[in-house]
């Protein structure tokens, strides 16, 4: 049994459900007379600001394709958000293995839109991974991390918005949502979880996240950080950011592939300048048919490449059951695109076979049974659902950075710098554009003795670093280093 250390009386076994609409009047006689003074008080204030708080979680010991019991504590649930709750948002959380009172709370989001949490878990910072091997027929093979985050915070995993891995809705059966709605319902999520978790509310309080999360993000973190200047309780414990391979920009990132393809030698010197000259530098939005050419020239060059990383061999997109259209979405200028066939499966061997396992793993009746799904509320689990009917009404989280930055609030952003889709050089030119004034200059960081990338530091607490070697999403190519990059930042430690 679980008790919340503020003394709040609710039971937690294998579920637990809070609803303080009904649990303030189930309280009388000598419940109340059993509550810590303070804990009437904190039950009080909750239940007038969400009298219909609903947060149902789950402890995990055991996973199918994982021998033994979890040497780490899982948690797994759902936060209904939204006026009615309708929208029943999952998440996984998993403790620190270091000291959980003390140590860093993280909420993780992963882009797409519509990328699960899980995929971030298993693939980047969680303290899992899949055995890459040849797919049998039973629940792929689960073994543990090295270089888990989790080791020194506490991590919740959400799959948001919904729609977006186990996360659903008992009202409409289409997301009517998109940038702002999503991030509104991410920071309610938030709230409502540590309403529920108060052990957590003094722990330093981070937000991070990669790929399109690098717009909804910062807004959330907007989000929070007005909610503390507005005195609105409970008062979260925020002290910053952390941002990889972040598409911030839709010009300034759509627009950087062509001056990070001339850089790592995939376009020739005369067609970068060529095509510099007729697009004046704008390559989102051709505005002439000797751009257009150029454009088409150039996307000639790197049609072949595997965009997530430029030197691995380009294969399917990962689905074990493809779909009549089926979008990339991991770059802006991707988003858009449609392909008129189904890809085939990746081969063992492709990259995206080891994400095709997750698949497998979550589609299986016992998976979805350890991790308490709830029966009826999601068919065929998708990694990254790409027909969310999501509206992209954000063009630019830049003015957010700037706002939250200025006000005190840390930042880290990192990029894998071979990356084409979401490259370093669109990245350095909005964190130009933020005009700080540079602390620290252009320097390597290392990890036993061999450089791991290059860094910078800006005014304002606001770091900058590429990943060397990595791509999209630079954790899950370079564990070790990336490891290393986030313990000496949450400590605050230069790189």
């Amino acid at each position: 049994m679980w008790v919340p250390q503020s003394g709040i009386p609710f039971r937690v076994e294998n579920h637990l459900q809070y609803n303080f609409g009904t649990a303030w009047s189930q309280l009388s006689g000598s419940k109340m007379a059993r509550l810590q003074p303070i804990s009437v008080c904190i039950l009080i204030m909750l239940s007038s600001y969400y009298p219909r708080l609903t947060v149902s979680q789950s402890t995990v010991r055991y996973l199918p394709g994982f021998s033994g019991p979890l040497p780490f504590r899982l948690e797994t649930g759902y936060v209904g958000v939204g006026d009615l709750e309708e929208n029943q948002l999952f998440y996984y959380f998993v403790e620190s293995e270091k000291s959980p009172k003390e140590d860093p709370l993280v909420l993780w989001l992963i882009g797409g839109p519509g990328c699960s949490g899980w995929s971030a878990l298993v693939y980047e910072i969680g303290p899992l991974s899949f055995e890459n091997v040849p797919y049998n027929g039973t629940p792929p093979t689960l073994k543990l991390r090295q270089h888990s985050w989790t080791k020194i915070s506490n991590i919740i995993f959400v799959d948001s918005p919904v729609w977006t891995g186990f996360s659903y809705s008992s009202g409409s059966k289409d997301y009517s949502g998109g940038d702002i709605k999503s991030s509104k319902e991410v920071h309610q999520f938030l709230r409502k979880w540590l309403i529920a978790h108060p052990q957590f509310l003094s722990n330093p309080l981070y937000v991070g996240g990669e790929s399109y999360s690098g717009i909804t993000l910062p807004i959330v973190v907007h989000e929070i950080a007005n909610g503390i200047d507005a005195g609105q309780e409970p008062i979260l414990n925020l002290k910053g950011y952390l941002l990889g391979n972040p598409i911030t920009d839709r010009v300034i990132d759509g627009g950087s592939f062509v001056p990070y393809a001339r850089g790592m030698g995939l376009i020739s010197a005369e067609l970068y300048k060529s095509t510099k000259k007729s697009c004046r530098g704008h390559y989102t939005k051709p505005s002439n048919f000797k751009c257009t050419m150029d454009l088409e020239a150039v996307n000639k060059c790197i049609a072949g490449i595997y965009t997530d990383h430029i030197l691995e061999p380009k294969c399917p997109l990962a689905s074990p059951k493809p779909k009549d259209t089926v979008g990339h979405g991991r770059s802006l200028k991707e988003n858009s695109r449609e392909l008129l066939l189904p890809d085939p499966l990746p081969t063992f061997g492709c990259r995206e076979y080891w994400q095709l396992l997750s698949y497998y793993w979550a589609d299986d009746a016992s998976v979805r049974k350890a991790l308490h799904i709830r029966e009826g509320t999601i068919g065929e689990w998708l990694r990254c659902n790409r027909k969310l009917a999501y509206v992209y009404d954000v063009n630019s989280s830049v003015k957010y950075h700037l706002n939250l930055t200025t006000r005190g609030y840390r930042a880290l952003i990192y990029s894998g710098d071979h990356d084409l889709g979401t490259s370093f050089v669109g990245t350095e030119t909005w964190i130009r554009s933020l005009n700080f004034s540079i602390v620290d200059d252009w320097q390597p960081w290392a990890v036993d003795g061999q450089v791991a990338g290059y860094t910078r530091t800006y005014s304002n607490d606001f770091t900058f670093a590429t990943v060397k070697g990595a791509g999209h999403m630079a954790p899950e190519y370079k564990p070790k280093e990336c490891f290393a990059m986030f313990q000496r930042w949450i400590s605050h430690n230069p790189l």
